[in-house]
């Protein structure tokens, strides 16, 4: 919808081509996070706006129907529409939505939901609930930067020499010396760094030590990795903390070892910060996007951090994949344990089951327990915390769900997916379809996914409700679980087969 006032005279041909500038009324969020709008029937992606802004644009990528376009001027601002709590919102690539406020955030974010559902998976008036969340800001327990050389020019600002070495912590974005280290995230759009030495997102007990390694590594000397040469050592500083106990982790990615003095350093680390527990080394020689290598050292303290999670304790190293928004995490596995009301006699199988982040804390609810997943790591971890907890009923298996799932010799009451982004594979789908489990419990980060996933399962299984998880508020992302029961049609065959 355009306001008729800001059509201009001009043909729409003449007006539908890049670089032309348009007035907008933004109507809806897509769900990568742009802002919405029509124009002479057409549709424009919007960055940085929001439902009922009244906006100008530029517009950049434009195809027949639909065009990307940057946003120039706010004519009017929605009352959606907050004022950043990040100085560099604007800029970092890091959060899409600090200028939209968290209600209105959670509200597109169950609309998004309930749209899959319905568009996709078929489903009418699905039963979703409002999003679960806790706090907006200072909740990722684990936060991955980027390591770069400052330089001198349009995007950077030197510093004049008369400054002092060491500016006022913590600040954002502060300006640089020329070839002194940085780190942050990429600028929307780019592969410009921003500079940070504090990140509002991330749990702020981590931001001293992102603003202060950052000088530690520049006056030990070390050489930051450039990707374009595919040379120098250090890419990346990760940092990591159980946000119930404290501890912390400090790593280092690095393309190849030798970075001198560390050994030194990392002890000089632990006696500076309480919390910090252990320094570790990750090796990462290859020219990928990816983060982590496969090869961790530890070089000072502990390999890994203890963490309290739903009443149970885990150790998380470094690279161990832990879900980054503790306290929305925790309050999901009380709704599934709420929803399900397990009696004690039921077997559970956890398919994709990670550490057993799921897997442990239902296991105490159950009589026995088996957890699918294909990385031997990850298996590893979930053995010892399983034992580091007592937790005597529960195996785990090493491989794909796909190869599993077909050979499990028993027969589960419940059991629980949570599968990658692309969802679960049509066979695992098929598999449990013949398996018939009484209930499913399906974790996804993927609306779309699981509503096809959803519709698949629709032959045996009734959809019962829907609960959206915000573990990334700032941002479109959102993760649900839905829950499922074996229908009345479905029980019966399986009876007629003599499958019960």
């Amino acid at each position: 919808m355009v306001d008729s006032k800001t059509v201009r005279s001009d043909s729409s041909s003449s007006l539908w081509r890049q670089g032309e500038l348009v007035d907008l009324l933004i109507t809806d969020l897509s769900d990568s996070g742009d802002g919405v709008g029509r124009w002479e029937q057409r549709v424009i992606f919007v960055p940085d706006t929001v439902t009922g802004d009244r906006v100008r644009v530029r517009l950049m990528h434009v195809k027949p129907q639909y065009a990307h376009a940057k946003l120039q001027e706010l004519l009017e601002p929605s009352p959606h529409r907050i004022r950043p709590q990040c100085i560099v919102a604007d800029k970092c690539g890091g959060c899409q939505w600090q200028h939209v406020s968290y209600a209105y955030q959670r509200e597109v974010k169950r609309n998004l939901v309930v749209q899959a559902l319905e568009r996709i998976g078929g489903l009418e008036q699905p039963n979703v609930d409002s999003v679960l969340h806790t706090a907006d800001l200072g909740y990722r327990n684990k936060a991955t930067y980027p390591l770069r050389r400052a330089k001198s020019n349009g995007n950077q600002t030197q510093l004049p020499r008369s400054n002092s070495r060491k500016p006022k912590l913590p600040v954002a974005d502060l300006p640089v010396v020329n070839n002194s280290v940085m780190a942050g995230y990429y600028q929307k759009g780019s592969h410009q760094l921003i500079n940070l030495n504090q990140c509002p997102i991330q749990d702020d007990r981590l931001n001293p030590l992102l603003a202060e390694v950052k000088q530690d590594i520049q006056q030990r000397g070390w050489s930051l990795y450039d990707e374009t040469l595919h040379r120098g050592k250090l890419r990346h500083l990760s940092l990591r903390i159980g946000r119930h106990t404290g501890e912390m982790l400090l790593t280092l990615v690095t393309k190849e070892p030798g970075l001198v003095g560390l050994e030194a350093q990392a002890q000089e680390w632990l006696n500076r910060y309480p919390g910090l527990v252990g320094v570790a080394v990750n090796l990462n020689p290859d020219r990928t996007n990816a983060i982590f290598g496969s090869e961790t050292r530890t070089i000072a303290g502990r390999s890994h951090l203890h963490e309290l999670f739903a009443g149970l304790t885990f150790q998380i190293r470094p690279d161990t994949f832990f879900q980054v928004n503790t306290e929305v995490a925790e309050a999901l596995v009380q709704v599934i344990l709420d929803e399900l009301h397990l009696q004690g006699t039921e077997m559970l199988l956890d398919a994709y089951c990670g550490v057993g982040t799921l897997t442990l804390p239902l296991a105490q609810q159950v009589k026995t327990a088996i957890g699918l997943e294909v990385q031997p790591q990850a298996i590893e971890q979930a053995t010892l915390n399983a034992a580091l907890n007592h937790l005597d009923n529960v195996t785990f298996q090493t491989g794909t769900v796909e190869a599993l799932l077909p050979q499990l010799a028993a027969h589960p009451d419940v059991v629980i997916l949570d599968p990658p982004r692309k969802g679960c594979d049509r066979s695992v789908l098929d598999t449990l379809l013949h398996m018939q489990p009484d209930r499913i419990v399906y974790m996804s980060c993927n609306p779309a996914t699981l509503a096809r996933d959803l519709k698949h399962l629709s032959s045996a299984y009734r959809l019962t409700r829907v609960q959206p998880a915000d573990f990334f508020p700032q941002t479109p992302h959102v993760e649900c679980v839905a829950f499922l029961v074996r229908s009345t049609e479905a029980r019966d065959q399986r009876a007629e087969d003599g499958r019960v």
